[in-house]
């Protein structure tokens, strides 16, 4: 369709504004399509939004060695130290000067924080890893079935350094979690509500997704079995209940809420926004609705904002799923596609859900 110089130079006129409407939604469309594109567009978007952190410093930078070489510090001094009217006329005269360059040095810090760490990073963002060493372990923790028949790999008895939770990707042994809850990871380890456990390893990852694809890494696993949820293709409305399992404990937990915006932290278009009360530990959790169907994953919530939690919408799990190179896997990832939870009553559906979530046990 394009070239790839073209291809830039349209996905720059894109994020500028320079398209005309028709332009802008026939380019929304491909977006749509084309996972690739999407993602070429974030990355472009992030490398514009560093450069222009460039300028902004080296502006500053100009400003200030300008506003520098005005100062006759001598002049000042001698004017400064016979009487404080003098004073006051001083800082009068050179008020101006320094609130120019005030202004410009807060609002290139804070545009520097902003494009060099977007959206999620952020003070108000907290994503939803647990940190396993700053928390004191029950006895019934999650090695409590490590030396049981059920388990399959012998997890270290230590509490690991980080954790968070997965759930079941596909019937042959690949889970979707949080790129953050596995990122420096040496080893990795997963555990449901059965005690069944598993060494994991990591076949791919994607920072601006923030979502990681593991696979049992164990000779003695053969199957997970029919999947009984699948993803929901199309976009969920605002209003539509929704609910997670996940591990903020040693044991799984139940929330249930509802979508409250189509966007995630910061309008990232990636996420939606659930209230749902997530805590550390909840990241990598599924996001269902009412019929059984996966909408999201959990990966952080707003620290201001009571109930504010961020969820990577389904669309965009397809669209990372898809958008993995073929030499990264072995064997290709088959979501499933029949749902057996719609129609059931909660409890049924948890019940059956929670056989294919796991806690994800992180150690560096």
């Amino acid at each position: 369709m394009y070239g790839d110089l073209n291809l830039s130079n349209e996905i720059e006129r894109y994020l500028k504004g320079e398209m005309t409407e028709a332009e802008r939604k026939h380019f929304d469309s491909l977006r749509e399509a084309d996972a690739d594109l999407d993602h070429k567009v974030v990355e472009q978007e992030q490398f514009m939004g560093k450069l222009r952190a460039v300028a902004n410093r080296r502006t500053l930078k100009a400003q200030l060695n300008e506003f520098h070489a005005e100062l006759n510090i001598e002049q000042i001094s001698s004017e400064v130290k016979p009487k404080e009217a003098k004073v006051i006329q001083l800082f009068r005269k050179y008020t101006s000067n320094i609130a120019v360059a005030a202004s410009v040095a807060i609002l290139t810090i804070f545009g520097t924080l902003f494009v060099t760490n977007p959206g999620k990073q952020n003070s108000t963002y907290s994503a939803l890893r647990r940190d396993m060493e700053s928390i004191k372990r029950s006895q019934n923790a999650l090695i409590r079935n490590i030396n049981s028949t059920k388990s399959h790999s012998k997890m270290p008895s230590a509490p690991g350094t980080f954790g968070g939770t997965s759930f079941v990707l596909s019937s042959d042994g690949f889970l979707i979690t949080n790129y953050h809850v596995i990122n420096g990871a040496d080893s990795i380890y997963i555990q449901n509500e059965k005690g069944d456990a598993f060494k994991v390893k990591t076949v791919y990852s994607d920072p601006v997704f923030d979502l990681a694809v593991l696979k049992i890494d164990d000779p003695t696993f053969k199957s997970f079995g029919s999947l009984p949820y699948t993803f929901k293709k199309s976009k969920s409305d605002l209003g539509e209940e929704v609910f997670t399992l996940g591990f903020p404990r040693d044991e799984m937990v139940y929330g249930k809420g509802y979508l409250s915006s189509a966007t995630g932290f910061g309008g990232d278009t990636i996420a939606y926004q659930v209230s749902i009360p997530a805590n550390p530990g909840n990241s990598g959790g599924p996001v269902v609705d009412s019929k059984g169907n996966v909408v999201g994953v959990i990966s952080g919530k707003q620290t201001l904002t009571e109930g504010a939690t961020f969820a990577v919408r389904s669309q965009s799990i397809l669209k990372f799923i898809n958008s993995i190179p073929q030499d990264s896997l072995k064997d290709k990832i088959t979501v499933n596609k029949k749902n057996t939870l719609s129609g059931l009553p909660r409890t049924q559906q948890i019940k059956k859900l929670q056989d294919y979530v796991f806690m994800v046990k992180v150690y560096n």
